[in-house]
């Protein structure tokens, strides 16, 4: 058995005691099919953003007082700003002190009037300690 003198060279060896690298091809088919991809995934993810919003369909809306009434009773008066010609649907949520929803209620503004105020009463389960606008979407 032939044993080297290892206090001069490295453990491992030199680059000269390996071989090349195989030349490696075809990572531009590879960046291709990563950017489609993230391409269709950013495509898809603005189509799920953009439906969310309604297509721009919402009614803008702004809570100017709620009252809970009693263990069983809110209201709230808001507004909704909407154009002359278009009806618009709300839903307002009352929720308890543990943020659950304790009743909801969906309230249709019919069109004419343009920018309106509403004063509106809903029934709940519990007591509320809250109530809020979900959403307003024209229809």
């Amino acid at each position: 058995m032939a044993t080297r003198d290892v206090e001069n060279q490295p453990v491992l060896g030199t680059p000269d005691d390996f071989a090349d690298r195989p030349k490696r091809g075809g990572r531009l088919v590879v960046h291709v099919v990563i950017g489609v991809l993230v391409a269709i995934i950013a495509g898809g993810w603005g189509y799920v953003m953009w439906s969310m919003t309604a297509g721009g369909s919402e009614a803008p809306s702004q809570v100017v007082t709620f009252n809970v009434v009693s263990a069983n009773r809110a209201e709230i008066t808001f507004e909704v700003y909407k154009p002359d010609d278009r009806v618009a649907v709300c839903r307002i949520r009352a929720l308890d002190v543990y943020h659950a929803e304790v009743g909801s209620k969906e309230v249709r503004i019919p069109a004419g009037g343009g920018s309106k105020q509403i004063k509106e009463s809903l029934d709940t389960s519990g007591q509320a300690t809250s109530v809020h606008i979900q959403y307003c979407n024209l229809v």
